[in-house]
């Protein structure tokens, strides 16, 4: 029977010639990665094993990107768990304050990742590595301890929804607009537990950071992981990245999928995921309007330089509208210092944003910019549940870095071409 990309991947990691869907199987782990929130909970899994040492110090990622630089107590305590145990078992791939940025833009930055890869990661955005052609998913830190001592991990092997991508976007469509889209199309359960691969003509249209883009909010559709094959922009990123070999995997022509989509890149107008679900979405035409009061645009969604420099064009030469507060963060050291040889920062403060160091921040209710009762933030973050940002009470809207650069100039929710 034939095999998706992903069966194939984990098939070859856990030394069988095929797998099926459904199918228990144990896999060697090419990365294991862990952030300032989920690691120091796997430490002390790790404590309690009392195994000395990782399976290997090259192949684990911690990255301090969640509640750093230190934003309380607590995090600095976590923090400080974490550089412990780097410094103890001597962690090659240790990223603290002045080298960190947010983890899942990071790791394909610093070429950690490649096609033909297992990687887990305590955090759910780990699928962001599928637009690589790796097979990357999200555990919990209990798994993520046994990952780091062990170099392996159970999983069961997911069946498949096929996305066929056609058609050539227009101006302002990006792959945020893509995976709304779907995300609003198939739900929030729709891929439960299933690889979401991403396969047709249209993928030459989007750029890797779309693709790390759809790859990344895979989990808000319920998948398990989302892939894309490997291509010559593939190719070219890793190689610009990365030292590491890689492999190419292909479905077979007969593999089983369970549901089949074609997504037509030339109809979509962008989109807007209305609160408290990312599948509660609407057209800008049908949100624009919508008043706010915070504009925060990165994330490890969209905070690539791709992200930056949209919303730079959109914003240069203009003003924030007044009593909008409008945050930026570039989500790597690299991004920031590419965004600042172009100009991008200079434009953002002139028109009244602020620039913040790498960081999830708001994204996640962490700091630099909560919400309070009552008060709307359009981002270009990956979730909009209650009290997400901030008070229960407040409401948080997730666009493409245009929308919300638009937005910022008018304070209502705005269609980026129409400023």
């Amino acid at each position: 029977m034939g095999m998706t990309m992903t069966q194939k991947i984990l098939a070859a990691h856990a030394g069988l010639e095929s797998v099926t869907a459904g199918q228990l199987i144990e896999a060697d782990l090419d990365l294991v990665l862990g952030n300032d929130i989920t690691s120091p909970v796997a430490i002390h899994e790790i404590e309690k094993m009392k195994k000395e040492g990782v399976f290997h110090k090259d192949k684990i990622a911690l990255v301090m990107d969640h509640f750093v630089p230190n934003k309380d107590i607590k995090s600095a305590e976590h923090c400080k768990c974490v550089r412990e145990f780097a410094a103890k078992n001597e962690i090659t791939n240790f990223f603290d304050v002045g080298e960190m940025g947010i983890e899942h833009a990071l790791l394909p930055e610093k070429g950690l990742t490649v096609a033909g890869d297992v990687v887990i990661g305590a955090d759910s955005h780990t699928c962001t590595y599928g637009a690589l052609g790796a097979f990357s998913t999200g555990v919990g830190s209990t798994d993520m301890a046994a990952g780091m001592a062990t170099g392996k991990a159970w999983f069961k092997v997911p069946s498949a929804i096929k996305f066929n991508i056609t058609g050539k976007p227009a101006e302002h469509i990006s792959g945020k607009d893509v995976i709304l889209h779907i995300i609003g199309m198939i739900g929030v359960d729709g891929a439960l537990y299933q690889s979401m691969e991403f396969t047709g003509d249209g993928i030459k249209y989007l750029s890797m950071d779309d693709r790390f883009t759809i790859a990344n909010m895979a989990i808000e559709a319920g998948g398990k992981n989302g892939i894309f094959p490997v291509d010559e922009q593939t190719e070219e990123y890793m190689k610009a990245h990365s030292k590491r070999p890689y492999k190419k995997y292909e479905a077979d022509p007969d593999a089983k999928y369970t549901a089949e989509y074609t997504i037509d890149l030339s109809k979509l107008r962008p989109v807007v995921a209305f609160p408290h679900l990312p599948s509660n979405t609407k057209t800008i035409d049908e949100a624009k309007g919508v008043k706010i009061d915070q504009v925060v645009i990165g994330s490890c969604t969209n905070g690539r330089i791709s992200d930056i420099r949209i919303a730079a064009e959109i914003l240069k030469g203009k003003k924030v509208k007044k009593g909008i507060r409008v945050i930026i963060i570039p989500a790597t050291q690299e991004v920031y210092l590419e965004a600042m040889e172009k100009g991008y920062l200079r434009t953002f403060i002139e028109a009244g944003a602020v620039v913040s160091t790498p960081t999830c921040g708001p994204c996640l209710g962490g700091y630099m910019g909560i919400l309070a009762e009552g008060e709307r933030c359009i981002s270009t973050t990956n979730r909009n549940f209650v009290g997400r940002m901030g008070h229960t009470e407040s409401e948080v809207y997730l666009c493409s870095p245009a929308v919300a650069a638009a937005s910022a100039i008018t304070g209502e929710i705005t269609d980026p071409a129409s400023v």
